[in-house]
């Protein structure tokens, strides 16, 4: 397994960080496993490679070359560095892929033979790959990801709100253990990224950001200056955006308003005020009408865990959402 040490110091400096290039580098990822036969984990990601796989597939059909440093560049357990610059505070897509495109050409072959743990294809023998990398995020960012980047950018800020309450409840263990397969605190100012067997690395003392993502994937960067590292994690649950799944029925929305509507829809999962708002883009005085309306009427229910009040659907919440979906049999929190 991989592993980081990592002191005190550097833990409790970390951060979170919302990076439009990983989440286009996510992107790519899963228009990757698309194009190899993968149909999607959920009906929300189903229906954006329905949407977007057949521009893709054809962009690659015309480019052999691309289509051959996307293989490579994605590698066997290790994805090339030169495609992932570790994110830094507050730069725009435009910023980040210029520093992919600003790679040394024989940088990026180097980092290409890592991920193939062996040599690059003869066609790969050539000094434009950086250029074509960035042409090719560029592409997914401006196709697939920047036409909804600001509802995918509230998705990412509620999972780092609902992260930051984690760190706050149950500190930074209880964090690192749910950031993705193969994470977890070890105990002794041990960090586990991943599960492969590489070398451990000293970190103390660097700076440590968690980039969430909205498809289902990850991965861990970090500048050759050893001064920052980044672990790129997947969000999870409802917050994880499936389109049909937080969808409001037009028969509700009638019947509750929209905006009343897309808060009962989406408290399918407990979520708190602060989730609702990041998610839905409404306002938190809005947000905070909506759920008193739906606890007076029986619709929802609240909890504390920890600090933090959440809210969820009751049942009857839960039937009447089904019904104006045309769906019945469904559990409670489905």
């Amino acid at each position: 397994m991989g592993w980081w040490q990592v002191n005190a110091d550097t833990l409790a400096g970390s951060r979170f960080l919302i990076s439009p290039l990983a989440e286009t580098f996510a992107s790519l990822i899963l228009l990757h496993k698309g194009a190899a036969g993968h149909t999607g984990g959920h009906p929300g990601e189903r229906d954006w490679l329905r949407v977007h796989l057949p521009g893709y597939r054809a962009l690659l059909a015309g480019d052999p070359v691309t289509a051959a440093l996307v293989r490579a560049g994605l590698g066997r357990e290790w994805i090339a560095d030169f495609l992932t610059p570790t994110p830094r505070d507050g730069e725009s897509f435009a910023e980040e892929v210029a520093r992919v495109r600003a790679t040394c050409p024989a940088a990026a072959r180097a980092h290409l033979r890592t991920a193939l743990a062996g040599p690059v294809p003869e066609l790969l023998e050539r000094d434009d790959l950086p250029e074509r990398a960035a042409r090719l995020l560029e592409y997914v960012w401006t196709e697939t990801v920047r036409p909804a980047w600001e509802r995918r950018r509230r998705i990412l800020q509620a999972d780092v709100a609902a992260r930051t309450a984690q760190a706050g409840r149950g500190g930074w263990a209880a964090v690192l253990d749910g950031l993705r397969p193969g994470t977890r605190w070890l105990g002794g100012s041990r960090f586990q990224v991943n599960l492969h067997e590489y070398p451990p690395r000293e970190i103390s003392g660097a700076q440590l950001l968690f980039v969430p993502v909205t498809p289902y994937c990850g991965w861990v960067s970090w500048e050759e200056s050893g001064l920052r590292y980044a672990v790129v994690y997947p969000c999870t649950g409802v917050l994880a955006g499936s389109d049909e799944r937080t969808a409001v029925p037009a028969a509700l929305g009638a019947l509750l308003g929209a905006s009343r509507a897309q808060v009962l829809v989406l408290l399918a999962s407990p979520l708190s005020t602060t989730q609702l708002t990041a998610v839905t883009g409404q306002a938190l005085g809005s947000v905070g009408r909506h759920l008193r309306v739906l606890l007076d009427a029986g619709l929802a229910q609240r909890h504390r865990a920890g600090r933090s009040v959440l809210y969820t659907r009751t049942a009857a919440g839960q039937v009447l959402v089904e019904a104006a979906s045309g769906r019945t049999g469904a559990g409670a929190g489905t």
